[in-house]
């Protein structure tokens, strides 16, 4: 039997860890077996144990992955605050709504998260500032910690605004609910900024 190398592995690893990124903001943790999930791969089942002690272990390090792919989307945004609201206004679009699966790891699992082990929860921590440090150091660059509570308000605003919006089915209020929270998120920015 031929042994992979390490640049195999850590392929087959990524595969799994993006599989089941989406499939966990899809359809949830509990909902989301390693089978299914080891097919949405592409893989056998024996394959998963290779590259992780257990579901819990999947879930913590797609968590730690998914919000560390966040924080590091802010470098692409324009910088200072028009970079944050082009990120309120992407954040909170009927596009990302849509489309929880590639979307924001916060607003497709945060109730979840808040149920899994303490690995996970840690990996979330972690993740979580990191994010409200890229937002505060938007809101004021040369003294981020001033805008700490400013950020941590903005960033659960939305994160509260997406998952409301998620659970309407009546579409119209569901964007008119977006449109809102776009609305007091850009203003939040905007009276920040005159402090």
């Amino acid at each position: 039997m031929a042994r992979y190398g390490k640049e195999h592995k850590d392929i087959t690893r990524r595969r799994i860890i993006d599989a089941a990124s989406k499939r966990f903001k899809q359809d949830g943790f509990d909902g989301s077996g390693v089978a299914t999930l080891m097919s949405d791969a592409g893989l056998t089942n024996g394959a998963f144990y290779a590259h992780f002690e257990s579901k819990d272990d999947l879930v913590a390090t797609v968590v730690h992955e998914e919000l560390s792919r966040q924080a590091a989307s802010f470098s692409d945004l324009k910088l200072g605050r028009d970079g944050l609201q082009d990120f309120v206004r992407e954040y909170l679009s009927t596009k990302h709504r849509d489309h929880p699966d590639v979307g924001c790891p916060s607003a497709a699992l945060l109730d979840e998260i808040g149920r899994s082990s303490a690995a996970a929860k840690q990996a979330y921590t972690v993740g979580a500032k990191a994010i409200l440090k890229e937002i505060a150091s938007r809101l004021s660059p040369h003294d981020p910690d001033a805008a700490q509570g400013t950020a941590l308000n903005l960033f659960t605003m939305m994160i509260g605004t997406m998952q409301l919006a998620r659970a309407l089915s009546d579409r119209r209020l569901s964007k008119t609910v977006l449109e809102n929270g776009a609305q007091s998120a850009l203003a939040m920015i905007a009276a920040d900024q005159r402090t």
